[in-house]
């Protein structure tokens, strides 16, 4: 399986912080993309379409557990934007510090969203943090809790705590503001948790 083989990968880790992470770290998978995790988590796609836009995302998972985002991204008629989520989902990250995720990408820069039942004018907050691809290769990102920030169709709400004790849903989102053609594959995502100095 490949949660129990990933400790022997060597793949380049990427950091949001430019960190790497201690051989101690304590780390859980959140998903692995397989049958049974994808029937549970419902990835579907969502584009600018719900608000008038043109852009057209898909998503597939193959045998293997690769889940592969792709499609056409538009600026036109106010669009800019395609996303794959879950469904409601109901995950307790409180033990964790943050998420990893392996990814291969076009090199361009996408956003991680984790919805929690923090509300803006009784609609879903987004907590939303960026992480780079490099294009052609397989890299690892990792994100901690920290860098996520809230946001509502565009505007930010620093002021909306993110709280990992009570995720509704995962959404990987692209809005760079480039059309044109866009893919990125993920072979997982975990969660990680570094030690104490006392532990």
């Amino acid at each position: 399986m490949k949660f129990q083989t990933f400790l022997r990968n060597s793949s380049i880790a990427i950091a949001i912080a430019l960190l790497v992470l201690p051989a101690s770290a304590s780390v859980v998978s959140v998903t692995e993309f397989s049958a049974a995790d994808n029937l549970a988590f419902g990835w579907r796609i969502v584009d600018d379409g719900v608000m008038g836009g043109l852009s057209k995302g898909n998503v597939k998972t193959t045998e293997e557990g690769i889940m592969r985002f792709q499609g056409m991204l538009s600026l036109e008629n106010n669009g800019g934007f395609s996303s794959v989520r879950t469904d409601t989902v109901a995950l307790d990250l409180s033990a964790a510090q943050g998420l990893i995720l392996r990814v291969k990408g076009d090199g361009r820069t996408y956003q991680l969203r984790l919805a929690t039942d923090a509300r803006y004018r009784s609609m879903e907050v987004s907590f939303k943090a960026d992480f780079p691809t490099v294009k052609g290769k397989w890299h690892e990102v990792k994100i901690p809790f920290s860098a996520f920030v809230g946001s509502f169709r565009g505007l930010e709400l620093p002021e909306k705590t993110f709280d990992p004790k009570k995720i509704e849903r995962l959404s990987i989102l692209l809005g760079d503001k480039k059309p044109g053609a866009f893919a990125m594959e993920m072979d997982w995502i975990r969660s990680y948790r570094e030690p104490s100095p006392v532990e």
